[in-house]
């Protein structure tokens, strides 16, 4: 069944193109599911680098993590996620359906339940670029490409000219 589960997450996220361009996918580890009750949390860590994929050989580089929130906020108090970075502590309750994409290597933790259950799926991937700051410069190049395309169309000038930005980047950037 979790495997099942796990391919419709997968099957929904490579149709989503804000996700691509995101993420920039060149691995993604099964997904895997997780239900925190009363009492439960999970304490501050930073992700393992490397994980097997049960019963193979691939590795997959942990570069992003990622928390697909399956409960909805009213249906659990306490359970964010906090995500600490170098400019703090953020906290993240999204609504049934909504995920967050954060690099792996930031630390995190599930603060506890009070009420309820919180139910998620998780798992890490490992992208085509590697490096963070590159990968944010790409999807903030790709979101205004997209924006400047729905607004002037394919073969306006500027958009052409950023489109050609971006392939030169991931040239450049991409790690196969």
């Amino acid at each position: 069944l979790c495997q099942q589960l796990g391919d419709v997450v997968l099957d929904a996220l490579a149709r989503h193109s804000t996700f691509i361009s995101a993420a920039l996918p060149q691995k993604i580890y099964p997904p895997l599911f997780n239900r925190y009750s009363v009492g439960e949390t999970y304490g501050l860590h930073v992700d393992n680098a490397i994980r097997v994929v049960p019963g193979t050989a691939v590795r997959v580089r942990t570069d992003l993590s990622a928390t697909l929130f399956l409960s909805d906020p009213d249906e659990y108090e306490g359970g964010e996620l906090t995500i600490q970075d170098k400019f703090g502590s953020h906290q993240v309750k999204l609504s049934a359906g909504d995920m967050i994409l954060y690099p792996s290597t930031s630390l995190h933790r599930v603060e506890p339940i009070t009420k309820g259950q919180r139910v998620s799926s998780f798992f890490w991937l490992q992208s085509m670029v590697r490096n963070h700051e590159q990968r944010d410069v790409l999807f903030d190049l790709d979101t205004s490409v997209q924006s400047l395309t729905s607004q002037h169309g394919h073969d306006h000038a500027d958009v052409i000219r950023l489109s050609g930005i971006y392939q030169n980047l991931i040239q450049q950037w991409i790690d196969t």
